[in-house]
């Protein structure tokens, strides 16, 4: 069943933008004005060796897609790249040496674990994650960063989850004041994305069990709609109330083809759209690097500037 966070919902429906085609919420391009950002400043501090490092155990097709997205987009902005690709047979125990290892070397920056971990091999990916100290867990997702989350504190916010929040509100979608829905309940996007958006001040944030009786009822009283059941086409029509922002965070693969959550058909009715793919995906990887480098800078490695905390996001 739904979860309420955040403040008391406020009565009534809120009226939104007329229905119609939905304005697409561009996740690459964002992602370019963020390297491109980020690359003047790695040049402009006369180019030292910020180090950005990734550890992949086994060979998942999508999972080396993933890490090589990440590694060519590091060094089109003059980071460094340092890559551990590790066989699925590794073992808990010689994992976790290699990430502590990564997270001990004042030569790296930021360290990622690429989730996730092959399954029935026994690994138990949040101890993995442990071992990433958490002024280098530039994914935000180590219990310690998830805690300063939780907290409010300073701290390195999860990239995909501050992707979507930093879309909507950076083209103008208002969240505060405003009912939202998360559709999905797990603890890398959905959990902490409700914290985020109760935190950007949404009057009341709904943590909707894909499964749930009232799912679609609970979204279709939303303001803001994100997505991450990774069920294809799940959110249709009736899931949306004319005018809302919608957010496609989900991930299926159908015919060989990335899938998203929402129905193609929602973009005749919401008033945004943050698309999958395109969208979140794209974000991620611009914020992984932008966590990076506020580490290396906080870490002293830019010179001026240095010391100050790791960002905080939502």
């Amino acid at each position: 069943m739904p979860g309420a966070i955040g403040r008391s919902p406020i009565g009534g429906e809120r009226a939104g933008p007329p229905a119609g085609t939905a304005r697409v919420l561009d996740g690459r391009a964002r992602r370019d004005e963020i390297l491109d950002g980020l690359a003047v400043e790695i040049a402009a501090a006369g180019g030292p060796p910020v180090t950005f490092a990734t550890v992949l155990v086994g060979d998942d097709e999508a999972s080396v897609r993933y890490v090589g997205f990440k590694h060519a987009a590091a060094e089109r902005i003059g980071m460094r790249v340092r890559g551990v690709h590790l066989p699925a047979s590794v073992g808990q125990a010689s994992l976790e040496a290699e990430i502590a290892a990564l997270g001990a070397d004042p030569s790296v920056h930021g360290v990622l674990l690429q989730l996730p971990l092959p399954e029935g091999a026994g690994y138990d990916e949040v101890a993995a994650a442990g071992r990433i100290p958490v002024e280098k867990d530039v994914d935000g997702m180590t219990a310690g960063s998830l805690g300063r989350l939780v907290l409010g504190a300073p701290g390195h916010r999860p990239c995909t989850a501050a992707g979507v929040v930093e879309l909507l509100t950076g083209h103008g979608v208002t969240i505060e004041g405003r009912r939202a829905a998360v559709v999905g309940t797990g603890s890398m996007v959905a959990r902490p994305l409700a914290l985020m958006l109760a935190s950007a001040g949404a009057s009341a944030v709904s943590l909707v069990d894909p499964d749930a009786a009232d799912a679609a009822e609970v979204c279709r009283a939303a303001d803001v709609v994100v997505s991450d059941s990774s069920r294809p086409c799940l959110v249709g029509l009736v899931w949306v109330k004319p005018g809302a922002a919608v957010a496609d965070v989900g991930v299926s693969w159908v015919g060989g083809r990335l899938t998203g959550d929402v129905d193609p058909a929602v973009a005749g009715v919401a008033g945004a759209l943050v698309p999958n793919p395109g969208g979140a995906g794209p974000m991620t990887v611009a914020l992984l690097l932008r966590n990076t480098v506020e580490a290396a800078r906080a870490a002293g490695a830019l010179g001026a500037g240095a010391g100050s905390g790791p960002h905080v996001g939502g």
